[in-house]
């Protein structure tokens, strides 16, 4: 796999999980999701494979990955998710939900129109 086609592949990925995130979560409130162990796991999880995604496509294409804006922080959430699994703050879950996920599909789906198909 070639560079380019592998980096593609990081945005691909990183672009389904966001859907589905998007998907688990329309029309939903923060009550919902508190009251729903398996949408904050699969929407947890959907974040956990955007975060590594992302760190892969910082190996992969260093330029590239520098057109996601936040994208450090962006895998240092992975990293909470993960690691921090037993502290995780559902109300910054839900805040990244609210406020930056369709951000990050537009810029996504930007990417992946520049040419970045998987």
């Amino acid at each position: 796999m070639t560079a380019e086609r592998s980096a593609a592949k990081y945005l691909w990925d990183a672009q389904h999980a966001a859907e589905r995130v998007a998907r688990f979560t329309a029309e939903r409130s923060f009550e919902d999701y508190l009251a729903d162990d398996m949408l904050r796991a699969a929407v947890e999880r959907q974040f956990e494979i955007i975060g590594e995604a992302f760190a892969g496509l910082r190996r992969s294409d260093l330029a590239l990955a520098a057109a996601i804006p936040d994208l450090p922080r962006i895998v240092a959430f992975r990293n909470i998710l993960i690691h921090g699994y037993a502290t995780v703050d559902d109300r910054l879950v839900w805040g990244v939900v609210e406020r930056d996920l369709a951000g990050l599909q537009e810029t996504i789906a930007r990417l992946l129109g520049e040419g970045q198909g998987p």
